[in-house]
């Protein structure tokens, strides 16, 4: 296995699970650890932490394009009565066409590398225009529970978002989980509210065409948490990290957390009413779409209090 760029990288999981391994910090999530998570309900409340899949109104990337539905087979097609299906019965069915890194979506390890080199030392130069990754793809990531933490940085800074520029910080990471009083460890997939998403829709009911300058998590902040062993990282803005990235780090925080550590990355969640219920521990529930080679996944994340 090629191991380019290894030289470079700081403190990494490679090889941590194996040479073969294309689950990351995944791997953390034992049987046990998901056990003594689903203890963490304690109302059987549900939250859905998606946005809608919709070509308006949401976060989009001008050049993914916007996820589309289109009618297959509606009440005015006839299709089905070849099998016997009277005119006044029948189905509707759709078809979907969207970027896989959609909205609410998961990053795949294969989806950022670094000096041509994807998590675990697998080389770039793998990535078929056909036929994808040959390794990392979503499919991988499967389907994963465990203990979910948020930490709600907006709330504890008393604003309802975040500035733009705002660039977190390990300390108010750490000064956030303290006043929330919970506990941030090994196995856990956190989720992070700077409130951007709050804003963004704000601004759409207004009428507005936000921008996608945004607040994020800073590479030391990244680093605090890959430390403390987390398992998946999620936020409600766009790219986990600030937006434009800050000046001399490119996809800092890809790099270390998908690169580096082999952490999955949850990207526009919508964490405003957990937050507004005070929930800052749960059991978290998500399922990709398994595409085998993809490098990400449209996604609606569950979580239950």
């Amino acid at each position: 296995m090629t191991r380019a760029g290894k030289d470079t990288m700081a403190e990494d999981n490679w090889g941590r699970w194996g040479d073969d391994d294309e689950r990351g910090t995944l791997n953390l999530l034992t049987d046990d650890v998901v056990l003594e998570a689903a203890r963490s309900c304690r109302s059987g409340k549900v939250y859905r932490l998606s946005l809608p899949l919709a070509r308006t109104g949401v976060p989009l990337a001008a050049y993914r394009g916007g996820p589309q539905r289109l009618s297959l087979l509606t009440e005015r097609d006839n299709l089905l009565g070849v099998a016997g299906v009277p005119d006044e019965d029948g189905a509707c069915e759709d078809v979907l066409i969207l970027p896989s890194h959609s909205v609410t979506h998961i990053d795949a390890l294969c989806h950022a590398y670094h000096e041509g080199t994807f998590y675990n030392g697998f080389p770039a130069s793998g990535f078929e225009p056909y036929g994808g990754a040959t390794r990392l793809g979503v499919e991988k990531l499967s389907g994963f529970a465990g203990r979910g933490v948020l930490l709600d940085l907006a709330g504890f800074l008393g604003v309802s978002w975040l500035e733009s520029d705002h660039v977190i910080a390990p300390g108010e990471l750490a000064d956030c989980a303290r006043a929330q009083g919970v506990e941030i460890r090994a196995g856990d997939i956190v989720l992070l509210r700077t409130g951007w998403q709050d804003r963004f829709l704000a601004e759409v009911s207004r009428g507005d065409t936000p921008g996608h300058t945004q607040p994020g998590i800073g590479l030391e902040a990244a680093r605090y948490l890959a430390e403390r062993d987390i398992a998946a990282l999620g936020a409600d803005n766009s790219g986990i990290e600030p937006i434009p990235f800050p000046a001399g780090r490119p996809l800092a925080v890809h790099i270390e957390m998908l690169i580096r550590r082999g952490t999955p990355l949850i990207e526009n969640m919508m964490l405003r009413e957990l937050a507004a219920d005070g929930c800052h521990e749960f059991l978290f529930v998500l399922g990709a779409l398994p595409v085998p080679g993809a490098t990400g996944s449209p996604v609606n994340p569950i979580a239950i209090a």
